[in-house]
């Protein structure tokens, strides 16, 4: 993996003065009104406070996880990788991270536990202008192809898609683009960029035309996102991670049941959120993420563990992690909501 990563090539492209801005994070958010009698459970996020997770961004009003005697505080990242330093420094007790960068921790000895399945669905794409003609992996071989960061999941599972056209990063050029951010696309700096299905919707509304999509679960369809602590957190504080996923369960099936107030909320908590209309198609996208054929019949958060699995072995496979890693060992169902 690191021998790979020294051949990119990888400039950075500002995104400050092309209009796809989003304001820079704050420190840690925490929504409890007071401490007393609450167990602060702190949320190290891939990104900063958007539109997708309004579920989280919503407690000062909602009061789930008060509700379950949690104070919650919520720390902004860019990209799983982020999301997991921030929890190994123990700046954080849970990550908001994506299976490619839970898998390369692991790889390098951290000792985690995934908890809770949060999008069972991929929803990772590589998006490209219709003129370039990039309608499968293999013509992505030389082109410019931007990621939200060297640690996010748009990285991986561009990785995942060069690999079924037997390339490598070093195939391509990688150039970090910035969370949410196509106008480098527009403006042709790069030939291709890596996404997400809400990231390539507010790229729609913002003026993203004629492009294809080549959506990454149709080469392999593996969670997009999990929580997950530290082994140490996951062995002795099994009672407040309970009461912590009951009340995230609550507020993504409120989420679910009520977009439109969602979509109102997310106005008014999200850095993104300025229209109304954007926010509720980001909202039903996300809540569609999150449910799946396990999660139908064993509840939200459950794990696919054959999927996950295979997805293991393919990030093994393509040379991503080292070791074999057998999930059964390092992600547990058995804090999840009964």
């Amino acid at each position: 993996m690191t021998q790979r990563s020294s051949t990119i090539q990888v400039r950075y492209i500002s995104w400050l003065a092309v209009g796809f801005v989003l304001t820079v994070a704050t420190p840690m958010i925490s929504w409890a009104q007071t401490s007393a009698k609450l167990d602060q459970v702190v949320v190290a996020g891939w990104s900063k406070p958007i539109t997708e997770i309004t579920n989280l961004l919503s407690e000062e009003d909602k009061g789930f996880f008060k509700a379950r005697s949690i104070e919650l505080g919520y720390i902004p990242g860019a990209g799983g990788g982020d999301a997991l330093r921030n929890l190994l420094s123990g700046q954080a007790d849970v990550a908001f991270t994506d299976p490619g960068s839970f898998f390369t921790a692991l790889d390098k000895g951290a000792k985690l536990r995934a908890i809770y399945d949060i999008y069972p669905q991929n929803v990772f794409n590589v998006v490209s202008l219709a003129s370039e003609k990039i309608l499968t992996p293999a013509d992505l071989k030389g082109k410019r192809i931007g990621v939200y960061s060297l640690s996010s999941g748009t990285r991986q599972n561009l990785q995942v898609l060069l690999n079924r056209a037997g390339l490598t990063e070093a195939d391509v050029t990688i150039v970090v683009t910035g969370l949410l951010n196509f106008a480098p696309l527009i403006q042709g700096q790069v030939d291709a960029t890596a996404a997400t299905d809400t990231g390539l919707l507010v790229g729609r509304q913002r003026g993203l035309r004629d492009v294809n999509v080549m959506e990454v679960k149709n080469y392999l369809n593996i969670s997009s996102d999990f929580f997950v602590v530290r082994e140490e957190t996951y062995q002795l504080k099994k009672e407040v991670l309970i009461r912590f996923l009951k009340a995230y369960q609550d507020s993504a099936k409120w989420m679910i049941q009520s977009p439109e107030e969602a979509a109102q909320l997310a106005v008014k908590y999200a850095i993104d959120g300025q229209n109304l209309s954007m926010n509720l198609e980001i909202i039903k996208l996300r809540n569609a993420s999150s449910v799946s054929a396990t999660t139908d019949q064993y509840g939200l958060g459950a794990f696919d563990m054959k999927t996950l699995q295979n997805g293991a072995d393919v990030y093994q496979e393509i040379g991503l992690i080292q070791k074999k890693i057998h999930v059964e060992s390092v992600v547990s169902q058995d804090l999840l909501p009964k």
